[in-house]
């Protein structure tokens, strides 16, 4: 849990380092642009001014300078003043003439020999930057002309080491607001990641607190978010274990105390056998009887087993008239009983012909064993509203209203209809047969009223055949 907890903090504080990175970068690239774009503007306002005193006149002489290049320049070098950064120079008949004083103790300019081989004759303005030992200099030189003959020329120039100040001191305020956010995100985030994964810790937290005998731990849910449907997935899964968990305790419990006596009778009367023939011979009889018994409650067993299992059903097409007719003729050798047909769904589905056949004749066993002799048992099919039914009715004692959920199921043995001799198993393998086949086993009865108790195979998923409308019993 920590180590998510950690990955996750890791990943977010990652991400919003590079972000705060990436801010200074840009934010930097945007401010070196922006002045840049002031200094180049700067440059043309200084060429802008030297135009404006060119225009006006001498202010010793009250006359305009005309071709007197010489004294603009001095009256203008001696007028202006230069912003940070800034640097100008003069150039008459191709040598430097004045030059102002700023940045003169950093680096001259004027000095420069490739830098003058530029500026010494400029015919036309031409705008530029070079490096120079105090950082690169971006610049303007404009010719002085009188008509069209050149008089001298005028460079302005500015270092872009005057602004790294300006750039420093904005990237360090950047940075400092980027390690407080980045703090302060950080902690945020810790914070989040564990409101985030403290469902997780209380899944595992009852997990942990799982065992075989108390399934009954849940985790509390709020919210709508994936967390919480996680944490209701989990307490649905537990609900699921719960029942399996108490639905196998139960089925062990009563299998244990079904088989504990066949085993006991075994036991105890092979415990007294003596060496009488005759006894030996009942004992032995009865012996196999049991044996036999358990031979048949673990054949059940293993078929409820099963009933789960993908592989439980054979599906294949069946004629449902013909098999009514083909449980009917097997139906009439369990007793002597009058037998009658009900009614035939006519059409073919797809099903395990064997398993119905297994479970309809489980309840004509059922159904002979709870009438007398010459009582009438019906048998019938019908197909309608997506399901094929099977049942079989009887006109025997009938089962009780609180009774007809439960005598389906396991090891239940109550009431009138409780089997002799047997396990409480039979209506249950029913039950299972039905549910694998998509449908459900059902009775419905009254005492003294016999029964009629019913197989519903769901059609959906089946071949539906045209079908005849229910036929009633």
């Amino acid at each position: 849990m920590r180590s998510l907890r950690t990955r996750m903090l890791a990943a977010f504080v990652g991400l919003l380092a590079v972000a705060t990175l990436g801010s200074v970068l840009i934010a930097r690239q945007v401010l070196e642009s922006r002045l840049a774009e002031q200094g180049s503007a700067e440059l043309h306002r200084e060429v802008d001014k030297l135009r404006k005193t060119a225009a006006g006149v001498d202010p010793a002489t009250g006359r305009p300078f005309g071709d007197d290049v010489r004294r603009l320049f001095e009256v203008h070098f001696a007028a202006n003043t230069w912003a940070d950064g800034q640097a100008a120079l003069s150039f008459v008949g191709g040598e430097p003439f004045l030059r102002s004083p700023t940045y003169d103790p950093v680096y001259r300019l004027d000095r420069d020999a490739a830098l003058l081989a530029r500026w010494q004759e400029v015919p036309a303005p031409r705008q530029g930057s070079a490096e120079t030992p105090a950082g690169r200099v971006d610049y303007l030189a404009v010719p002085v002309k009188q008509g069209e003959e050149v008089l001298g020329s005028f460079v302005v120039a500015h270092f872009r080491a005057a602004d790294q100040g300006v750039v420093r001191d904005a990237n360090t305020a950047i940075i400092a607001v980027g390690l407080a956010v980045l703090l302060v995100g950080t902690l945020l985030a810790w914070r989040m990641a564990d409101g985030v994964l403290r469902p997780v810790g209380a899944v595992t937290a009852a997990a942990r607190g799982i065992s075989e005998s108390d399934l009954t731990r849940r985790i509390e849910v709020g919210g709508r978010d994936e967390i919480a449907a996680m944490a209701t997935t989990f307490n649905a899964m537990l609900d699921r274990l719960e029942q399996a968990f108490a639905s196998q305790r139960r089925f062990l419990d009563d299998a244990g105390h079904e088989l504990r006596t066949p085993i006991t009778i075994v036991r105890g009367h092979l415990e007294l056998l003596e060496d009488d023939p005759r006894e030996r011979e009942e004992t032995l009889a009865l012996v196999l009887d049991e044996i036999d018994r358990m031979s048949r409650m673990v054949d059940e067993l293993i078929l409820l087993a099963k009933a789960g299992r993908p592989d439980f059903l054979q599906r294949a097409p069946v004629d449902v008239a013909a098999l009514t007719d083909e449980l009917l003729g097997k139906a009439a050798a369990l007793g002597e009983r009058e037998w009658v047909l009900d009614g035939q769904g006519q059409g073919v589905i797809v099903a395990d012909r064997q398993r119905l056949t297994e479970a309809m004749m489980q309840l004509a066993e059922n159904a002979a064993a709870h009438t007398q002799q010459g009582q009438e048992i019906g048998i019938g099919s019908a197909l309608g509203a997506g399901v094929a039914r099977f049942w079989v009715r009887d006109t025997g004692d009938g089962v009780a209203p609180e009774d007809q959920e439960a005598i389906f199921e396991r090891f239940e043995r109550r009431g009138p209809r409780s089997p002799e001799g047997g396990f409480g198993l039979g209506l249950s393998i029913v039950r299972a047969i039905a549910e694998a086949h998509g449908g459900r086993a059902t009775v419905e009865s009254e005492l003294a009223q016999g029964a009629t108790f019913s197989i519903e195979v769901a059609l959906d998923d089946m071949e539906r055949p045209g079908g005849s409308p229910w036929h009633g019993y």
